[in-house]
């Protein structure tokens, strides 16, 4: 899990515990570039670090807002290494043709009040590519529903990886 731009990745320590308890591993990261000018590419290649750190060869990648849209660029740069991408929240930049690796499924959880994410995007990136794209609404959650809507997005990532 990767967070959001500018977010310390703590917020996501509930929901990763949660996760965690269904017997999935679940690894946070945050990231190790102090330089704002480090590319999606760059940011995608320190996820890929982390996972060999740990010897991980395959893993579904996720993360919220920004940290989705550093998880599709993990996708697209290192497909071999990605089960899946799970996005919480979708930027806008998700919704431009060649955003989603070809063939890699892809959960979008979605805040219905998010208004920096909004839940449209989820909607047109499931529009574009409604073979690969599924989409769990989180009712009433804002931008922040990673934390302030814990259970619900923790129960939304467990359904959907029992059942892939």
């Amino acid at each position: 899990m990767i967070p959001g731009q500018g977010l310390d990745i703590t917020y996501l320590g509930l929901l990763a515990h949660s996760v965690a308890q269904e017997d999935f591993r679940i690894v946070r990261i945050g990231s190790r570039w102090a330089d704002t000018a480090a590319s999606l590419n760059d940011l995608a290649q320190n996820v890929v670090d982390v996972m060999d750190h740990l010897a991980v060869t395959n893993a579904w990648v996720g993360g919220h807002a920004f940290g989705g849209s550093v998880a599709r660029t993990v996708a697209l740069d290192h497909h071999d290494r990605v089960n899946g991408v799970l996005l919480l929240g979708v930027e806008e930049s998700a919704l431009v043709p060649g955003a989603l690796a070809a063939g890699i499924p892809v959960l979008v959880i979605q805040g219905t009040h998010d208004e920096i994410t909004p839940a449209v995007n989820g909607e047109k990136l499931q529009a574009a590519a409604p073979g690969l794209v599924s989409v769990v609404p989180i009712e009433g959650a804002g931008h922040m529903f990673p934390e302030t809507h814990m259970g619900a997005t923790s129960w939304a990532i467990e359904d959907y990886l029992d059942w892939d």
